[in-house]
């Protein structure tokens, strides 16, 4: 599977890969072990909500049960925007994270992708270690959210299934240590699955995938 250029166009994402799908699991230590984007397009049998079952499961700490996607866009980015070092490991923020990620059936949404964006927001496990050593810990709050039809690259190109969306956040971060004191604002674009879709959980959105890398974040 190639990996998606958001710049280029946003809904390739959706193209369904070449071959059997599978999901690539990468560890948080190792950096990114492939790079793969959501690129399924459901068939029309997929489209309706009662061509596959509905998919239930936990919901991650910290997350809203519901099904307006902007609400659980606007939580995703800031839990994946925040961390502490006093109180967590660097494993446990991305496991924290990755509960959010939800794999669709078909792995094209693969864990590699996860891990690469994730560290794109500035950290890794070697860094990690570091800012452990001076007690840091990094917050984020919502500035500004723009979803779907409002993005420029969506209008280009159209969500291909009913129930999956992608929003732009806008946030303001601020990081904290002993040592240092440093805000700024980082964007980062959310893709939330939702019903009708039959890939999404049936009561709630789920989180599909996330872009924090500058060239892939979509406007």
């Amino acid at each position: 599977m190639v990996m998606l250029e958001v710049a280029v166009a946003l809904w390739t994402l959706a193209r369904p890969p070449s071959g059997p799908a599978a999901e690539s699991v990468a560890s948080p230590s190792s950096g990114p072990a492939g790079d793969s984007p959501v690129t399924s397009t459901p068939s029309p049998e997929r489209e309706t909500p009662t061509a596959a079952p509905a998919i239930s499961g936990p919901v991650p700490d910290g997350a809203p049960r519901t099904t307006d996607f902007r609400q659980l866009a606007s939580a995703a980015a800031t839990a994946i925007y925040s961390w502490d070092t006093r109180s967590a490991s660097y494993s446990e923020v991305y496991s924290r994270v990755r509960a959010w990620w939800h794999v669709l059936p078909d792995g094209s949404n693969p864990l590699a992708v996860l891990v690469q964006e994730f560290e794109a927001t500035g950290v890794n496990a070697g860094s990690f270690a570091s800012l452990a050593s001076q007690q840091a810990y990094r917050s984020a709050s919502v500035e500004s959210l723009t979803c779907d039809a409002e993005l420029a690259k969506v209008r280009e190109q159209p969500a291909p299934w009913e129930g999956l969306h992608v929003c732009t956040v806008s946030l303001q971060v601020l990081e904290q240590s002993t040592a240092t004191r440093n805000s700024y604002t980082a964007s980062v674009s959310v893709m939330v699955n939702c019903p009708p879709a039959s890939t999404a959980p049936r009561d709630r959105c789920a989180m599909v995938a996330f872009y924090a890398s500058p060239s892939r974040i979509v406007y």
